[in-house]
């Protein structure tokens, strides 16, 4: 028979194939972010932060889009720091943007690196944002 503890540490080290993506079950109980009915975790946020600071601050872009670009926040959403603002994609495959289709989410950031808000195309109108909401 297998004792409580054991079978918790067993549950908690797996990980689960959902549409080809390996998503790992322990990271579900720290979502951080939900982008319609996609869940963020820090790491995710973490990762797509740090590839697009670091694009910006190279001068470099990725994609037809050229990510990051300025994001000039034409929905009035109230940010944490100050403009100018920078959107990055943030992609419901939990890999890093790398070129190509970007998706409905973005990671906004300032131009320090500083971590804003995530936001999304999803049950927005036309090509408008929506805030993701936190939890």
């Amino acid at each position: 028979m297998i004792g409580p503890a054991l079978l918790l540490a067993f549950v908690s080290a797996v990980s689960v194939t959902v549409s080809g993506a390996a998503i790992d079950l322990q990271k579900k109980a720290t979502c951080v972010y939900h982008c319609g009915s996609i869940c963020y975790w820090q790491s995710d946020i973490d990762d797509a932060l740090a590839k697009g600071y670091s694009l910006y601050k190279s001068g470099s872009t990725l994609g037809s889009d050229k990510y990051p670009h300025q994001y000039n926040d034409l929905e009035g959403f109230s940010f944490p720091t100050a403009s100018p603002w920078y959107e990055f994609p943030i992609l419901s495959t939990y890999s890093v943007y790398s070129g190509g289709s970007p998706g409905a989410d973005r990671v906004i950031f300032d131009s320090k690196g500083k971590f804003d808000s995530l936001i999304t195309h999803t049950g927005a109108s036309g090509n408008n944002f929506k805030a993701c909401t936190k939890g």
